[in-house]
């Protein structure tokens, strides 16, 4: 079984994806998490560049208890023109204090030329005496050849010649960059295989997603001789991001057999993904590869009946392998089956044959002509079907609401709610201000049932969301509105559609507390 390395550059090169800034504690925080999950290498930052990166490297050995991967500091060859002993970068990196350094250097002649401005022995010599400086510090390096498959193609003798000087200053390593990321697969296939057979040490790969082929590319570099790959998890990176090692290391795994993750790391991995994201603070794509909450999500009601008889008919690869799990979603487009396997999920028993199977989905089919989707709003439609399957409690009964915006002057905008609602056969009539009519709307509600229901009170809206259906419709059209509501112990959405967004949240938020009621329900019987 070939073995594969992982070097994740998350920290560094992910970092540099819009929108992402990691703290020092979030980066020990990912680093922890990377070593836990086992990957090989973990590059934390460049030394010497910012402050945040050398508080890193201080934090670093006080803070993480790595049993596997093998911390690195990232930096260039000296300067052009410089002594190696004195350049800042060399010197940043020693200061970093880590066994193992990844240096890059020019291998394009287009970048000596016209970025580095030296002549092309020159940056033969900053390449190999930046990395036997290194190596005699008792340093271990990884040289990489930045931009090499663009200079490859343009100047393949000189690109050589950068990996030559790397091998014969005493690297461990040559990675093959794709850095401007718009290599195509044969191209990389083809290329890393002629540069197998001329260089004697390990190569590794290294690519961007510019052309959206970074995954791709790196599995066709390991095919053709690669033991190293370099990524970021989920694919962060800077402009269209770097190749997603999420995705590269179960396809390694599962689809090629070769050694990359221990076992038990690979059913960790939909959890690792999303706590990732979760630091990163970017919400994570449900459609993405192996880990997303859409990667074995089935819809269509043909589909979802091969599934229930054999998975393999719609699935590349069992979810629970990589710490996913199988979705089937109830749309207009579901049968039956759908209807049954997902009724099981939500634990009610209904036959596929039965007279409640064919009302449900006749049911959600009109609902879905009317805008309604129950794909993230599994709380509604968790509601819809026990009001389907048993006798279903009316916790309370909307009589009247009335909503007031009202904006004086200068002062704030004003909303107030009044609520009408029978609860047991009595009306209550309560009044309430918020910040917005959804909030008046839920304060008044909420005052009128938190008397019988006194667990409201750990529970609160979280998020809101609106989609307009029909945009031609202008200020006439009908919303879908999503809330998200939550307690001490769970999260869970509702929806609700009307041509009136009051009247849309109104049947969202009415939906979102009678949930709560009902799942308090379940926990006093348990």
């Amino acid at each position: 079984m070939k073995k594969v390395y992982i070097y994740d550059t998350t920290l560094r090169d992910g970092a540099q994806s819009e929108g992402i800034s990691f703290s020092v504690k979030d980066k020990i925080r990912i680093a922890q998490r990377l070593d836990e999950l086992g990957v090989d290498f973990v590059e934390g930052g460049w030394p010497g560049s910012n402050p945040k990166d050398d508080e890193f490297f201080r934090e670093a050995p006080l803070q993480l208890k790595m049993k596997k991967a093998k911390l690195v500091a990232f930096g260039s060859t000296r300067r052009a023109g410089r002594k190696t002993a004195s350049d800042p970068v060399i010197k940043g990196l020693l200061n970093a204090r880590t066994k193992y350094l990844t240096i890059f250097g020019k291998s394009w002649d287009l970048h000596v030329k016209a970025v580095l401005r030296t002549t092309l022995k020159e940056n033969l010599r900053m390449i190999e005496d930046s990395v036997r400086y290194l190596k005699k510090r008792g340093r271990r390096v990884i040289f990489d050849a930045e931009h090499f498959f663009d200079g490859y193609r343009e100047n393949a003798g000189y690109a050589m010649d950068t990996l030559k000087a790397a091998c014969d200053g005493g690297a461990e390593v040559v990675v093959l960059c794709d850095t401007n990321g718009g290599a195509l697969t044969d191209q990389v296939f083809e290329i890393v295989e002629e540069t197998a057979g001329k260089v004697k040490i390990p190569l590794g790969i290294h690519v961007h997603n510019d052309a959206d082929m970074a995954v791709a590319n790196s599995i066709a570099a390991v095919q053709a001789g690669c033991n190293h790959v370099q990524g970021t998890f989920n694919g962060y990176g800077e402009r269209c991001g770097n190749a997603n090692l999420v995705s590269i290391m179960p396809t390694l795994k599962f689809k090629l057999g070769m050694d990359c993750l221990p076992e038990f790391a690979f059913k960790e991995l939909t959890e690792a993904s999303r706590y990732i994201a979760e630091i990163s603070n970017v919400r994570q794509l449900d459609a993405q590869p192996y880990v997303g909450k859409s990667a074995f999500a089935h819809k269509a009601g043909v589909h979802v009946n091969a599934i229930l008889k054999n998975s393999r008919t719609y699935e590349h690869i069992a979810p629970e392998k990589v710490g996913n799990m199988r979705r089937m979603i109830i749309s207009e487009l579901s049968g039956k089956s759908s209807i049954m396997k997902r009724a099981g999920d939500l634990g009610y028993r209904i036959k596929k044959t039965s007279e409640k199977a064919g009302k449900i989905l006749s049911h959600v089919q009109d609902l879905e002509k009317k805008g309604y989707q129950f794909e993230l709003a599994e709380a509604s439609l968790s509601l819809l079907m026990r009001r389907a399957s048993e006798v279903f409690k009316k916790y309370f009964e909307m009589k009247e609401f009335r909503v007031i915006v009202e904006k004086r002057g200068d002062g704030p905008v004003i909303s107030e709610a009044t609520i009408k609602v029978e609860i047991g056969g009595k009306s209550r009539h309560t009044v309430s201000l918020g910040d917005g009519p959804v909030h008046a709307l839920d304060r008044a509600l909420r005052k009128s049932l938190i008397g019988l229901y006194p667990s409201l009170k750990e529970m609160h809206l979280s998020d809101f969301r609106v989609r307009v259906l029909d945009e031609k419709a202008a200020t006439a059209a009908r919303v879908r509105v999503l809330i998200q509501s939550q307690d001490k112990s769970d999260s869970w959405w509702t929806v609700g559609v009307s041509e009136n967004i009051i009247e849309a949240s109104w049947l969202a938020l009415k939906d979102s507390f009678e949930y709560k009621f009902v799942k308090d329900q379940k926990k006093k019987r348990k």
